[in-house]
């Protein structure tokens, strides 16, 4: 479900191809098993960055994961990508296979993601200093 995920949504690019996301994730694959297994993707997320999608991914288990609710269509946000990167998170048991993976795929990284950007306020005035005066002169 993952691998779908992350290639359906790279696939909204016209410039990047849903085939080497896929490849990329069965690359990742083994230990993402191991991620899975060991409960680390529900405190650590997988991260897909491209273009404007920062999309953190994690997994639940136990009950949890017979009555969650997901949402498994692409995510909006990288019609515009030129490139992407896949950040697999690296806990302390499984360093070394995390890296081996890393280090099997281009798309594929052991680094810690980038910080999503946020959205910050327009650089504008936020009060209308003209609108304002032209009501208090209408009085």
């Amino acid at each position: 479900m993952i691998t779908d995920l992350v290639a359906d949504t790279v696939a909204q690019s016209a410039g990047l191809s849903r085939e080497e996301a896929a490849q990329a994730m069965a690359a990742a694959e083994p230990v993402g098993r191991m991620l899975v297994a060991g409960g680390h993707l529900r405190r650590h997320p997988v991260t897909l960055v491209a273009g404007k999608v920062h999309c953190e991914i994690t997994t639940v288990s136990g009950t949890a994961a017979l009555t969650l609710e997901e949402n498994l269509n692409p995510v909006p946000g990288a019609a515009d990508a030129d490139s992407f990167m896949i950040y697999l998170p690296s806990p302390v048991p499984l360093q070394e296979q995390v890296k081996a993976a890393a280090d099997a795929h281009a798309r594929l990284s052991d680094e810690t993601a980038p910080a999503a950007e946020a959205k910050s306020a327009s650089a504008g005035p936020l009060i209308d200093r003209e609108a304002l005066r032209r009501a208090v002169q209408q009085r």
